[in-house]
């Protein structure tokens, strides 16, 4: 599909077809065709549905003049004679706490130059979208038709009232430095040039591990750089700050080497890093460096050149879109070499994303009053630390395919590790109270931490609970198709965030395979127990077991066998059975109700059966359960009623309250249909004895949701506000529900949990992120009632 085709169909063109143009005829196309199409792509990008990447939407409710009197006159008033009392209240009561600005004159966009301000409003946008997508900073992109130094210092300063941070954006040099340094000495707020210190960051995260993967000391290395603009310079004095020595410092510009005495093309920024001696060519001072910095254009650097550096040579040709050098030539000339450039189709990509949402973050929570240089160190060494990590299941995801295990070619964390908030946010934050720049000093880091990684992962929050009860026993978790990508870096989370013991199903070579491809640490037999299926000494016990359960449902001992051999679900249960194992959870591919045959053959017994399952979508308004999405079709009303009370038992394994609402086409006894009559005598049942939590029923779903409508048609309904279980009659309803709230309002589920099992087995579904299994091994790890 064409992006003008994805248009007509979607309004609007998908990025991935900006960025792939993956539809029918791209292998036909010639280069003018393709660029053609990937102009008109990215204009479609930015005009449908709506012009523009922003919107601006209100926090609070307007709904009535009540909300009227709060929002303007005259309780703002209160709002503002507090904060003339206490200027530092203007964070409570207003959104300038987590505001910024990104400002720009439009002097020095990307790659296009001096385009002016009205035409470098599409990239400040940009950046403000990204500072709300990976930070959840507000943000206002602000373009000024000012090019004197001195007066768009003026005007930036003027916005301090507004704004919690500014980011200078996209200013020539050396105009940047000079705005930047008359706003650091005139406001009370962070100023961060992004361009500058942004890219000074990354580079030095790269540059640090870099040192880790070649054995190497920065007060021992030679430095060559290209480009003595704002982010050249920049970049250099952070190297000094990491012990890099000034005079193994060579810095080349278009017109040679700075040297001592040189007027051409000359700044005080570059005199700064001036060697001794005459003019010099890159070519001249190449020989005998460890890293070349280019911050230039592209071209500059040469195949010799790279086989007359130290071995290996570390090459970061940043220079965007075309950097210094290709990678291929660089490799071509020394196969060892560490590359880094600018580009997101090579690894180890330098890009600002990894640093400013996170440094505005953890400043911002601090009510910092400046970035200092301590700050930006703590931000270099998480983002080094984090690359050095294993690899989050998420950002894997992401960049499928791609190498992502420490090392030449991961250097640094990819953009899309939602890690990164928490950790160098944190960091950040940490480095301004050291350093005595914080207003808002964060007494628990931790719990800090623990929130930021809350609001990334949106189940943090939610499972809390869960995880705390689970760290109080060591359970057995055994992953039926252990094997897969998303079970192995569950397992691996599991050992490095549980106490349990992952035991994975599948074959030792695949398994040890795919564990040294996605780079996870951990060994079976060391940290985790494998079982192979194909070769397992304990292979006549389990199919000898399982043929004594069901030799009266027509199993003979061959087919016993079999099972044994080749049905991993029938093992992991078997395991369980035997007491090898606590817990099962199988799912990842398959038909749900394929996988509950087996665990209903081998563990429904000593008062267990399934009862259910119930589903847990969180959503921007909080969490609500869903049940039974998938073991009973028509459930009967004793079902409906088990439901019920297995729900209660496990919402409060969350640490709420149930309140729950039996869902059906009628409402309150005023239909007489199939779904009514089982709801009603459901409830009947549960009216028969003393319940220790809330239902109510049978109800419309926007009743159950709605308290207004709920008090109009039952002014005495058993509870107040909405309900947080719904409760179908049939799957279709409740998987219907749950799929809708997945897809439309972007719920994230955790689940579905099997109720009535005892914790002794659980059926994930296909469409299971690793994150999703963790979470569902963590409620496997903590033992449940008989019925839970």
């Amino acid at each position: 599909m064409s992006p003008i085709d994805a248009k007509e169909q979607w309004g609007y063109a998908p990025v991935q077809d900006c960025l792939t143009l993956n539809y029918p005829g791209e292998d036909a196309m010639t280069n003018d065709t393709r660029e053609i199409a990937l102009r008109q792509a990215a204009l479609d990008y930015h005009e449908f549905p709506k012009p523009g990447k922003l919107e601006i939407r209100a926090t609070k409710p307007l709904a009535n003049g009540r909300d009227l009197a709060r929002a303007y006159s005259p309780g703002v008033a209160e709002a503002c004679l507090e904060i003339k009392a206490d200027p530092l209240t203007a964070s409570r009561y207003t959104a300038r706490g987590n505001m910024v600005a990104v400002v720009t004159n439009g002097t020095a966009v990307l790659g296009l130059g001096n385009i002016g301000a009205l035409a470098a409003k599409p990239v400040m946008e940009g950046k403000a979208v990204l500072f709300k997508k990976f930070g959840n900073i507000d943000c206002f992109d602000i373009e000024l038709n000012e090019s004197d130094p001195e007066k768009l210092a003026d005007i930036v300063c003027a916005l301090e009232p507004t704004f919690g941070a500014i980011n200078l954006e996209d200013i020539k040099a050396p105009d940047c430095f000079i705005v930047e340094k008359l706003c650091h000495e005139r406001m009370n707020i962070p100023v961060f040039h992004d361009d500058q210190h942004g890219t000074a960051i990354v580079v030095a995260a790269a540059a640090m591990n870099a040192m880790t993967v070649s054995d190497r000391r920065f007060e021992d290395i030679k430095v060559v750089s290209t480009g003595g603009g704002a982010a050249g310079i920049a970049c250099l004095n952070m190297l000094l700050k990491l012990g890099v020595r000034r005079e193994n410092v060579f810095l080349c510009d278009l017109a040679g080497l700075v040297h001592e005495g040189r007027t051409v093309e000359m700044t005080p920024q570059k005199a700064e890093f001036a060697q001794p001696g005459g003019p010099r060519s890159l070519g001249d001072v190449i020989e005998g460096a460890d890293l070349f910095l280019g911050l230039s254009g592209p071209g500059v650097m040469t195949p010799d050149m790279v086989t007359r550096m130290n071995r290996p040579p570390i090459i970061f040709a940043l220079a965007n879109p075309t950097p210094e050098i290709d990678p291929v030539l660089a490799r071509a000339a020394a196969p060892d070499a560490i590359i880094a450039t600018g580009r997101s189709d090579v690894p180890n990509q330098v890009n600002n994303v990894l640093c400013f949402p996170f440094i505005f973050r953890g400043a911002l929570d601090v009510g910092a009053t400046g970035i200092n240089d301590e700050m930006k160190l703590a931000c270099a060494e998480a983002i080094a630390k984090l690359a050095r990590a294993t690899t989050s299941a998420e950002a894997a995801a992401a960049y499928k395919g791609e190498e992502m295990t420490f090392g030449p070619n991961y250097l640094i964390p990819k953009p899309f590790d939602p890690r990164l908030m928490g950790v160098v946010a944190s960091a950040v934050a940490l480095a301004a109270m050291e350093t005595g720049v914080a207003t808002k000093p964060i007494a628990d880091v931790g719990a800090y931490k623990r929130k930021l990684d809350g609001s990334v992962f949106k189940s943090t929050m939610i499972m809390r609970p869960v995880f705390e009860a689970a760290a109080t026993a060591r359970r057995r978790i055994i992953f039926a198709e252990g094997e897969n990508e998303r079970v192995l870096r569950a397992a691996t989370a599991m050992i490095e965030e549980t106490t349990d013991v992952p035991i994975l199903i599948g074959r030792p070579d695949v398994v040890s395979s795919r564990i040294e491809r996605l780079g996870l640490p951990m060994r079976a037999g060391e940290d985790f127990e494998l079982v192979n299926p194909e070769n397992d000494p304990r292979y006549r016990d389990y199919w000898q077991d399982y043929h004594t359960l069901m030799e009266r449902r027509g199993v003979t001992p061959e087919l016993s066998r079999a099972i044994m051999r080749t049905n991993t679900t029938a093992i992991a249960a078997v395991m369980v059975h035997r007491g090898e194992a606590d817990s099962l959870i199988c799912g990842t591919f398959g038909q749900y109700l394929w996988h509950l045959r087996y665990i209903t053959e081998v563990l429904a017994t000593e008062g267990r059966h399934p009862i259910g399952a119930l589903s847990l979508l969180i959503l921007e308004d909080g969490p609500l359960f869903v049940a039974d999405t998938h073991v009973h079709p028509e459930p009967t009303p004793e079902q409906i009623a088990e439901v019920v009370v297995g729900a209660a038992r496990h919402v409060r394994r969350f640490g709420l309250e149930p309140k729950i609402a039996l869902c059906s086409h009628s409402q309150f006894g005023n239909l007489d249909c199939d779904t009514g009559r089982r709801m009603r005598a459901a409830l009947a049942i549960l009216d028969a004895e003393p319940r220790d939590f809330l239902y109510e029923g049978e109800m419309h779903t926007d009743t159950a949701l709605d308290i207004e409508i709920r008090e109009r048609i039952m002014p005495n309904s058993r509870f107040q506000g909405p309900a947080n279980v719904l409760v179908f009659a049939n799957t279709d309803a409740a998987s219907a529900v749950r799929n809708i709230l997945k897809m439309k309002a972007g719920g994230l589920e955790v689940g579905p949990i099997l109720m009535g099992m005892a914790n002794r087995a659980h059926i994930v579904t296909p469409s299971i992120t690793a994150r999703g299994l963790l979470n569902i091994s963590a409620l496997a790890g903590t033992p449940v009632s008989i019925y839970g």
